[in-house]
Formats: C-alpha cells, sequence, structure tokens
C-alpha cells in the first residue's frame, strides 16, 4: 500500500503549521518524537501571521484567563522555549468605558476575568489619562490590567522554523491536505491531491478555520465558524499612546510599535471565507473602526492609513476551544478555536504535547466530543 512519495516512520503528524500546531509539534520533538508538520500555506502566515499580535487578558474569554497568563509569560521569555524573540513587548492595558452601558460592560468584564486570575482595577479618568496621556478626557471608567502586551506577528513563523528545523522536526509547507488514511497502528496523511503522503502513529490537527473539513476526513463533524477581522496599519507618527487600548464593547483594539506606526482592530469584519480567506473590507466597517480609533485618542485624527488586511480568526458553537483526543480515534487529536489564540497558543500547544506524550496536563483540556454535531445532521457550513 506504501508508494515511493509515502514518508515512512513518523512518531507523529501534525496538520496545520500556526502557533498552535508549531508549539504543539515542537515540544513532542523535544521530548523525543519524531514529527512531520504538514502546513498549508507557509508556517504562521495564515490566521498566525496576519492577527494584530495582541497579548491581552482584557480581550480573552474569562475562563481562560489563567491559560493566557502562562502564555503570556511565555511570550515574555521565549528564550526559554522557543529559541529567539518575536519582538514582544510588555505594556499596560486599558479597556475603556465611554457610556453608561460601556460601564457596566467594563465592571461585569474586570469581575469574570479577576474571578480567574487576572489583576485588572478600574481606575477614574484622571488616573486613567495618567497612565495614557494621549487619551480623550471625555472616557467614564478605564479597566487597567499590567499583564498586557504585543508581539510582532509576522516575526512567529521565522522563530517557530528555526526552532523546529533544529529540533529535528521535517517541515513541509505550501501542502494542503486532502486525505487522511486510517492504517492499522496509526494514519496516512495525503497532501496535494494525493502527490505526497506521510505515515505516523499519531495525528494532531491543528488546522484553525480549516479544522471542520479537516475533521470531516476523519468523519468528525463540528462547525466551525470563521471570523473575517479586518485590521489596519498606520504610517508611522509620533508617539500618540503607550498602552495596549480596547474598548468595553470589544469593538477597538490598538497599540503603537516602536516603529511608529499604530495597529488598529477590533473585530470588525470583511468579506471572505475560509476557502478564498479573505476578499475585500467593507467601507462602512473600515471608517467605523478608524472613528472609533480617532474618538479614543484624538491624535489619530493627523494619522494616514498605510495598510489594510483581514484575518481569519475559527469559533465554535460555545467559543471555546477545542484541545484532546478526538472521540472514537486511537491517537488522533485536535487543537484549536481558542478566542484571542496568539495570546494563549503556546501554551495550549505545551499542554496538549504533555497529553500526547502520557503525562498529566498542568491544566484542563476541552474535550472536542461536546461540540460533536447532531448525529444524522450534517454540520453547518459557515
Amino acid at each position: 500500500m506504501t508508494s515511493s512519495n509515502t514518508s515512512q516512520g513518523f512518531d507523529v503528524c501534525v496538520v496545520g503549521g500556526g502557533v498552535m500546531g508549531c508549539t504543539t509539534a515542537l515540544f513532542l520533538a523535544r521530548a523525543g518524537m519524531r514529527v512531520v508538520l504538514v502546513e498549508r500555506d507557509a508556517l504562521c502566515r495564515s490566521a498566525s501571521g496576519v492577527n494584530a499580535g495582541t497579548l491581552t487578558l482584557h480581550m480573552t474569554r474569562a475562563a481562560l484567563v489563567p491559560y493566557a497568563i502562562q502564555a503570556w509569560s511565555m511570550w515574555m521569555h521565549p528564550e526559554t522555549w522557543l529559541g529567539q524573540g518575536v519582538l514582544a513587548t510588555a505594556a499596560p492595558g486599558l479597556s475603556l468605558a465611554f457610556t453608561d452601558n460601556e460601564r457596566e460592560i467594563l465592571a461585569a468584564r474586570a469581575a469574570a476575568r479577576r474571578e480567574y486570575g487576572a489583576q485588572i482595577d478600574l481606575l477614574d479618568p484622571t488616573a486613567a489619562c495618567a497612565i495614557e496621556p494621549g487619551l480623550n478626557p471625555a472616557v467614564l471608567e478605564a479597566a487597567h490590567c499590567t499583564t498586557d502586551g504585543f508581539a510582532s506577528a509576522y516575526l512567529t513563523g521565522r522563530a517557530y522554523h528555526a526552532a523546529l528545523s533544529a529540533a529535528g522536526v521535517r517541515i513541509v509547507e505550501q501542502t494542503p491536505v486532502t486525505r487522511v488514511e486510517r492504517l492499522a497502528g496509526g494514519y496516512r496523511v495525503h497532501g496535494l491531491d494525493g502527490a505526497v503522503s506521510f505515515d505516523a502513529t499519531r495525528l494532531v490537527l491543528a488546522g484553525g478555520v480549516w479544522l471542520e473539513p479537516l475533521l470531516a476526513l476523519l468523519d468528525v463533524h463540528i462547525p466551525v465558524k470563521t471570523l473575517i477581522n479586518q485590521l489596519i496599519v498606520t504610517e508611522r507618527m509620533p508617539p500618540v499612546m503607550r498602552t495596549v487600548l480596547s474598548i468595553a464593547s470589544g469593538l477597538l483594539s490598538m497599540k503603537q510599535f516602536a516603529n511608529g506606526s499604530v495597529l488598529i482592530g477590533g473585530g470588525w469584519q470583511g468579506l471572505g471565507d475560509r476557502e478564498r480567506g479573505g476578499v475585500e473590507t467593507i467601507p462602512a466597517n473600515l471608517i467605523g473602526n478608524l472613528r472609533l480609533a480617532q474618538h479614543v485618542i484624538p491624535a489619530l485624527a493627523d494619522a494616514r492609513v498605510a495598510r489594510i488586511w483581514l484575518g481569519l480568526e475559527s469559533e465554535t458553537a460555545d467559543a471555546m476551544p477545542m484541545l484532546g483526543a478526538l472521540p472514537g480515534l486511537d491517537e488522533a487529536y485536535v487543537i484549536g478555536c481558542v478566542h484571542s489564540g496568539y495570546t494563549s497558543g503556546p501554551y495550549m500547544g505545551k499542554l496538549l504535547a504533555q497529553r500526547i506524550l502520557g503525562e498529566t496536563p498542568e491544566m484542563p483540556l476541552f474535550d472536542p466530543a461536546r461540540l460533536l454535531a447532531t448525529p444524522g445532521v450534517p454540520a453547518q457550513t459557515h
């Protein structure tokens, strides 16, 4: 059954080369496993390479805060596990309220995250403006968290490529997986419509927004929604902010890099889907995002937009991750759909590697069985 284009003898095949897949592969390889990593694009080029690079607790779901805290520490000390940095920068984080409704949301969100260990304090306008002098003084209240910051997402792939190569991982890029066979004692993963294939004892699916069709190759049907998030970067400008800023409503996130450019996001949607990726922006959303940014930091009225792009984000029905063994399949695992996944990704990958290695993970995983589509009802396509 083996053909000349089949590579034999791997302990693990990881499908998906974003932050979570790369970290899982890295920790498994360093533990002595023979690992092949198959990615449809280049490493960390898709969702992990075109996100805002934010490392935040404010925009992380409350129940995921303990995971994000551990991952934040990993990002801030990459020399201990990744081998090189990605310009990770610690900065204070402020989530803001400009209306009474936003104040209520802010208080509720801060309280929920404090329950899970986030050190978040509510500040009055004077205290908020002392931390962020460029802030619009019309702010009513701010939630302040020192565990915040950002990294340069475009450097992520370069860092992982070097670390994985040094660990002996076989890296296969530009190779979409089109078929998975179940073999006695393992799996055969076919890429590029069968042009290449890889045999492995264990299988890890880490395909982000492509997890739904990848899981379907194993007859596992879990709906995965694709979000097409709009991101804006300005031309370089003098310093106008020194914190990572967001709005309690979730409609804004932004920070200024050392080179002076400002990155503006917040979940405003563009047009596209998982097959085509981001296709085009929606003008009203672009204008709305920029107006909100200028309202928060008035000096941004002088900013000029240098580039706009669309990043992909995956989401499950309950907006919580898939992380663990796939039901009914031996040595098959899934990792993905983590809200603020760039923030928490390294720690999630470390936890899954612990599980695969037969260790007890430091924190609980997220059983994908809870998300299985109702028997007899096709999974929804978003």
